[in-house]
């Protein structure tokens, strides 16, 4: 038998700790991406660190945007974060 479902309003309260590190994880993954684009973690001509270098590279870019984005980042996971909490909390964001 299934369980019925809680509509959503009556969910119970987001888990502000968890939206936080989801907004956070969502900030470092977009800051990756951006910060392979501007070209960080491409070896520097003459200095080839083999293939581990390559193979290496985009661990270095994940670190770097994870750091970036734990001390605050570009503000995307405030953002996010305020907009998941307030979905999570039903507010209407049409007014």
């Amino acid at each position: 038998m299934l369980e019925p479902t809680l509509p959503f309003a009556s969910a119970p309260a987001p888990d502000l700790v968890r939206l936080r590190a989801i907004s956070t994880d969502f900030e470092a993954a977009f800051l990756a991406q951006m910060l392979s684009s501007a070209g960080l973690g491409r070896g520097i001509e003459g200095f080839d660190g083999g293939i581990g270098e390559s193979q290496m590279a985009s661990f270095l870019v994940d670190a770097k945007a994870r750091v970036i984005a734990e001390r605050g980042g570009i503000g995307l996971a405030e953002t996010v974060f305020r907009h998941l909490a307030e979905g999570a909390n039903g507010l209407d964001h049409a007014k």
